[in-house]
């Protein structure tokens, strides 16, 4: 018996320490109080602007978000941006279409149109790149000791949270590997990436005078790509909100119905 109670302690520690040592390849993921977040959380229309400005003149040069519609730019709960913008935002994207003209499309000389507001983003344009559409969902794991997931539960650390900490946390530290150079950054799963760093203080000069520090860019991309990724968001704690109030309702007058029924079956308590 006793021999049975120390392999299974043995056991324990063991898996323990490696999940302890799994948990620290995957990088520190620090905790941001984003607005959206909780039962009662919405979308900063304003942040989301600032982050579709950084999507625009930084992360479009590479990535993509092919699943996203260009009009939806105007949905509330979101950007909000309206529709006559929308649509010149849209014709600043030029994009190889063989459909729209295959008379002169050919693979020497490819036939480009602009982008209208009833198309999507542009897939990315690399192949090393990722499509940014579901990155915030993507990456939302789980967080905390042994990725038990406590963390996100009480914290709400996930996607947003780990875009941040992915953006900020270069340390500037580069290595080449078989001709590729890597980056040290202390949110990447094992340390080193192979994307430079984005973002700097002032690299993107916000049209509304807002702190273009590297931890706001970052911030400001994050909350941009979690509407990318949830853009119904809302819309579903709405709903759910709703749903929880009226089950709450109908179990109060189902608990008192059922006393009024029954109260003359059972009748009162008598006491010995």
């Amino acid at each position: 018996m006793f021999r049975k109670i120390a392999i299974s302690a043995v056991s324990a520690l063991v898996i323990g320490t490696g999940a302890a040592m799994a948990a620290g390849d995957e990088g520190h993921v620090h905790d941001v109080a984003f607005s959206f977040e909780g039962p009662f959380g919405t979308y900063d229309e304003h942040q989301l602007q600032r982050g579709l400005q950084v999507f625009t003149e930084v992360c479009s040069a590479c990535h993509g978000m092919k699943f996203v519609p260009i009009r939806s730019l105007s949905d509330e709960g979101g950007p909000h941006i309206p529709e006559d913008q929308i649509r010149a935002y849209a014709a600043d994207f030029l994009v190889a279409d063989e459909a729209s003209n295959p008379q002169l499309f050919d693979a020497a000389n490819d036939s480009y149109r602009a982008l209208k507001s009833t198309d999507n983003f542009p897939a990315n344009h690399s192949a090393n790149a990722p499509d940014l559409s579901l990155m915030a969902k993507a990456r939302a794991g789980f967080h905390g000791p042994a990725g038990t997931g406590i963390n996100q539960l009480i914290h709400g650390i996930g996607g947003p949270e780990y875009i941040v900490s992915i953006l900020t946390g270069y340390t500037g530290q580069e290595k080449e590997e078989a001709g590729t150079t890597f980056y040290e950054n202390t949110a990447f799963p094992g340390g080193w990436i192979a994307m430079a760093p984005p973002l700097e203080d002032g690299r993107v000069d916000y049209q509304d005078g807002h702190d273009n520090s590297l931890h706001h860019l970052a911030e400001d991309t994050a909350a941009f790509l979690m509407w990318a990724a949830e853009p119904k968001m809302m819309a579903r704690k709405q709903a759910g909100l709703t749903a929880v109030l009226f089950l709450t309702l109908l179990s109060v007058l189902l608990y008192l119905t059922n006393k009024k029924v029954w109260s003359a079956v059972k009748g009162p308590r008598k006491e010995h």
